[in-house]
């Protein structure tokens, strides 16, 4: 699947919607067990910075080669913000909370987003009430999250306070994407792939700064990364961000803020999944009970978009 680059301006098909839809739910559902495999051995804000550039270089040559005008002073200065509040802050957050809980949790605390989304667009930046058969799928999704959070045995790398540091983390950083998510469609920037581009340069310049202040790291430490975090890395360039995040920042102009937040009802599902086989994380019937609810409060937000 290739990003979708249609203009602000243009009513996308349901097509477009649904393939950027299933694009975020499924990609983004699995970068939570990568970015864990990517962190296992090398310092989390460094990696996740060559991610961005990386990726936000192709993106953004790409976009430069086939024709894209050059963006202005106005639309770098509002990507800027865009790509500081959903990269540098939010995933930084997420990449160093990993290092506290596991990727399952992460992803299952990112039921938090719909609410953040929601009731910010609702209090200041919208000015909008969602419906109530959006409320109430929202109230059925949290339920579900709940349910899948709650089992015990789902363990943590640390004791209490590593937990509470890692759900911190991660809490902020989802509260700092609604913000950028809210702002996006608000702002002065380009359509398309030069956009996600922008942001990507952006926001891993942002964290490598922070990084080479925070960790042991210099701009070449990337050399003495072990394969497995190579590979997760250019999993991540790909699929998270090529891919993943062309089509969240696509959607994030183009759908509804109660749609676009069903995304982290649907990704903790594959996380949980992903993180049983392969990282050997717990999902217990209980879990498999809370998926099925947060299924059902994707259901819900989505007839109650409108």
């Amino acid at each position: 699947m290739q990003a979708i680059t249609s203009p602000v301006t243009s009513t996308p098909s349901r097509a477009t919607l649904w393939g950027n839809l299933i694009s975020v739910y499924i990609l983004w559902g699995s970068t939570y067990l990568f970015i864990h495999f990517m962190t296992e051995q090398m310092p989390p804000l460094y990696m996740v910075s060559i991610r961005y550039l990386i990726a936000g270089s192709i993106l953004y040559g790409y976009a430069r080669l086939t024709g894209t005008p050059a963006p202005t002073r106005v639309e770098w200065r509002s990507a800027s913000i865009i790509g500081v509040l959903l990269l540098t802050i939010s995933n930084g957050c997420l990449s160093v909370g990993l290092q506290y809980i596991p990727s399952g949790m992460a992803a299952l605390l990112g039921g938090l987003l719909p609410v953040y989304l929601l009731t910010l667009n609702w209090v200041s930046f919208g000015k909008k009430r969602p419906s109530n058969l959006a409320i109430a799928g929202l109230i059925v999704g949290l339920i579900g999250i709940y349910l899948l959070v709650k089992p015990d045995k789902l363990q943590g790398t640390g004791g209490i306070d590593a937990k509470l540091i890692g759900v911190g983390l991660v809490a902020f950083g989802n509260f700092s994407w609604a913000i950028g998510t809210l702002l996006t469609p608000r702002l002065t920037l380009p359509s398309g792939t030069i956009f996600s581009g922008m942001q990507m340069i952006i926001g891993g310049i942002a964290t490598m700064l922070v990084s080479l202040v925070l960790e042991p790291v210099t701009p070449m430490s990337i050399f003495e990364a072990p394969a497995k975090a190579i590979w997760s890395m250019i999993y991540l360039i790909i699929f998270g961000s090529i891919i993943g995040f062309s089509s969240y920042s696509w959607l994030a102009r183009n759908a509804q803020p109660q749609l676009l937040s069903t995304y982290a009802f649907v990704n903790p599902v594959v996380a949980m999944l992903l993180g049983t086989t392969f990282a050997g994380e717990v999902f217990s019937s209980q879990s498999f009970i809370g998926a099925i609810v947060a299924l059902v409060g994707v259901v819900l937000i989505t007839l109650g978009k409108k």
